[in-house]
């Protein structure tokens, strides 16, 4: 994939973080979406806002990936764009080694929360199927205020790509609202109003929330070796 990611970055931001609409194309977003939802019951986690599948493995207790290589499905193309973009040049494997297939349909959403210290601190995610909004809190921002508003709002088309590393990773606190239509849309409250790939579309301010379905993509720190996993799984 021929672009700079400097180009794609969202400015409005307090660090930094890349938009990239149109990530994949509608017959890869296609294979995808048919992976995804054809996946044995067994792969699927039913929370009760939402459902998951983990790829490769869930972690340990001990917050530990046993070592498995990804599904080809989740490898390419995506993979494939990251290490031409550079997305995880930085971090310890030099490559996402796992995968969180989130499925939001209208209404669900999720807490704002953090990934945590198991991961290096870069989150690639790829959305399918319908946009969807991420709200951004800063953390200690008091969720007990009448005004408690997120401090930046960054729209999520389908096909698209969004890369939040360093300070926002940190320091903030991201999460999707349980609503069936995101409202208030405009340059001025969304931060990658300028990137997106579709901006005539929500110049009415609001859309109908269908169902939407994210690749996270993440690299794990710890990686045991199926021979060492014991130590990993509290074993003595």
């Amino acid at each position: 994939m021929n672009v700079d990611l400097e180009t794609v970055r969202i400015k409005s931001l307090p660090d930094v973080a890349f938009y990239l609409a149109d990530f994949i194309t509608e017959e890869e977003e296609e294979v995808l979406l048919q992976k995804i939802t054809t996946a044995p019951r067994h792969r699927w986690t039913r929370l009760s806002n939402r459902r998951l599948q983990t790829w490769p493995s869930a972690l340990t207790k001990s917050n530990a990936l046993i070592s498995s290589p990804l599904q080809s499905w989740l490898v390419s193309p995506v993979i494939s764009r990251f290490e031409s973009l550079g997305v995880f040049a930085d971090a310890p494997h030099k490559a996402p080694n796992h995968v969180l297939v989130n499925e939001y349909r209208p209404g669900q959403g999720i807490m704002p929360h953090e990934d945590g210290a198991a991961y290096f601190p870069l989150v690639a995610t790829v959305s399918l199927g319908a946009p969807i909004v991420l709200d951004l809190y800063q953390k200690g921002q008091s969720r007990d205020s009448e005004d408690h508003r997120p401090q930046q709002r960054i729209l999520q088309e389908r096909r698209s790509l969004l890369v939040t590393t360093k300070k926002i990773y940190t320091d903030y606190l991201h999460g999707i609202a349980e609503t069936t239509r995101d409202e208030g849309l405009a340059p001025d409250s969304i931060s990658n109003w300028d990137l997106l790939g579709e901006q005539d579309r929500y110049r009415c301010g609001w859309f109908e929330r269908e169902t939407r379905i994210s690749l996270t993509y993440r690299d794990v720190l710890r990686v045991a070796k199926v021979g060492n996993t014991m130590k990993f799984l509290g074993g003595r």
